[in-house]
């Protein structure tokens, strides 16, 4: 038995009845970082002896009967945006290199109150600016299925993590597609919550109106037991919605009958791979066996949504970067001689050319000159597209659409052309934008063996419907199972 082939509900029920121990588990994962790290570079700091320590710590504890949680023990990857207090949190830049956390995030003290141990933190695009995990500052991460193609981003590496058998499940952050895109290039399971169900707390900020902790797993039920650890009001953080703690795992029933799914027909326009296409289409009709009702309608302010996410997000995040300035904390030049030297120089030298591209954007857009034609203008169309999801939502229960237009694509093949990478977010930012839960589950493999993600779109706070949905869908296709022995963690 291969234990980091597991789910995290099937190392629970082997926890219970025995037949392996918290140690065992511990120890795999870390033998598996040990073997196929070097070849997938998902960590930016990896905590293997720290996590035995921790181990064998909670094992005597859970023996003694001092903890009793049914997640003691779990190991566990953290995106490098989500502080953790005495380990370094990078956010993959050279500006926070060394910056180790005072405190920890909410989500992170959640997980402690669990029990489950951090196998460490990892890689991301800088600032979370990015979508294939070429923008940090350390290494590029790989996709474990292809090892020359990108594992989608920004939260690449926790998705490469999960799919390479490094970690049983992680934790990223979303801000316009970064935990389902990597989720759909990886093969695996990536969950984006309504906007303020999980607590930002401790998440270092990107575009702050925009970012959520979510969780990317092996498989659908995972997503529902973690997004039950991570939610909760938090007086910490004031978009932290005050709403009735809910059991996710109690929706997973695999019953879609009389379910209705739209599917927006401007998501499965020109520049759409063909193969994804076919994928989706076999998905709506999958559905339809199951007793759901696929209908096809328009959603026409979804091609405004691009242009309007990155108009919030460039300005935001150049609000909330103007903090790094070399003298608080971070990187700080040593060439400087003066006050205005030392802003521009620890700037200069320390941001990469994405996340400086994103400060200057949101700058000219947030200056008296184009306030009004630009940001104004884009929280004006943000108000249409939530309305506009509002009312489909009056009409079906969930939307369905691809997550990415494409699969995984080569490094290096649009790195330098941010045009064509943002392009790749045409799916999933409209989510962001209207503040909805979506997920993205696998559902099947184009020609040359890479997944193809699809993406559920539910109302605010539906995610038992769209968990429901995803579950029995993925419960249909045993995509894990049909792909397992061919894969085996991609980098076998």
């Amino acid at each position: 038995m291969d234990i980091t082939t597991l789910t995290v509900h099937e190392l629970q029920e082997k926890l219970e009845s025995k037949e392996i121990t918290i140690c065992q588990i511990t120890k795999a994962y870390v033998e598996r970082i040990e073997q196929k790290e070097k070849e997938v570079q998902a960590f930016v700091t990896t905590l293997c002896k720290e996590a035995q320590e921790r181990a064998k710590q909670i094992e005597e504890k859970v023996e003694n009967g001092q903890i009793t949680s049914k997640f003691a023990g779990i190991p566990i990857g953290i995106k490098d945006n989500i502080c953790t207090k005495g380990v370094k949190t990078t956010c993959s830049s050279k500006m926070l290199e060394n910056f180790v956390a005072p405190y920890d995030a909410t989500v992170v003290e959640k997980l402690k109150e669990e029990n489950l141990i951090s196998l460490g933190k990892l890689n991301m695009d800088e600032f979370a600016m990015g979508g294939s995990t070429e923008y940090s500052a350390f290494h590029v991460t790989r996709n474990p299925w292809n090892l020359s193609k990108v594992p989608g981003g920004s939260s690449g590496g926790s998705a490469a993590a999960v799919a390479a058998n490094l970690v049983p499940w992680a934790l990223g952050s979303d801000t316009g597609g970064s935990i389902r895109q990597p989720a759909s290039f990886c093969g695996v399971v990536g969950l984006k919550p309504t906007y303020g169900l999980v607590s930002r707390y401790g998440l270092v900020a990107f575009a702050s109106s925009l970012d959520q902790i979510g969780p990317i797993t092996k498989d659908v039920e995972d997503a529902a037991l973690l997004l039950n650890i991570i939610t909760g009001h938090d007086e910490k953080d004031t978009t932290s919605e005050n709403r009735e703690k809910v059991d996710y795992t109690n929706c997973l029933k695999k019953e879609v009958k009389n379910l209705k799914i739209g599917i927006p027909k401007e998501f499965f326009g020109e520049g759409m791979n063909e193969q994804v296409k076919e994928k989706l289409q076999q998905a709506m009709q999958t559905y339809r066996e199951m007793g759901a009702e696929v209908e096809e309608f328009s959603l026409d302010i979804a091609n405004y949504s691009l242009a309007t996410y990155y108009i919030i997000a460039c300005a935001e995040a150049s609000s909330n970067l103007g903090r790094y300035d070399g003298i608080r904390y971070g990187y700080r030049t040593k060439n400087f001689t003066n006050l205005k030297d030392l802003y521009r120089n620890s700037r200069s030298e320390a941001f990469g050319p994405e996340v400086k591209r994103r400060i200057i954007l949101g700058t000219y857009v947030l200056s008296s000159g184009y306030y009004d034609a630009y940001y104004k203008k884009a929280q004006q169309v943000r108000t249409l597209v939530k309305k506009e999801f509002e009312k489909a939502f009056e009409k079906y229960d969930i939307l369905l659409t691809p997550t990415s237009p494409s699969v995984a694509f080569e490094i290096g093949t649009k790195s330098n052309n941010p045009l064509e990478m943002y392009l790749a977010d045409i799916c999933t930012v409209s989510v962001n934008i209207a503040g909805l839960p979506g997920i993205s589950i696998p559902c099947g493999v184009d020609s040359e063996g890479m997944p193809v993600g699809m993406q559920l779109i539910g109302p605010r706070f539906g995610e038992e419907v769209i968990l429901n949905a995803a579950y029995a869908y993925e419960q249909k296709i045993k995509f894990r199972e049909q792909y397992q022995a061919e894969f085996k963690g991609g980098v076998c």
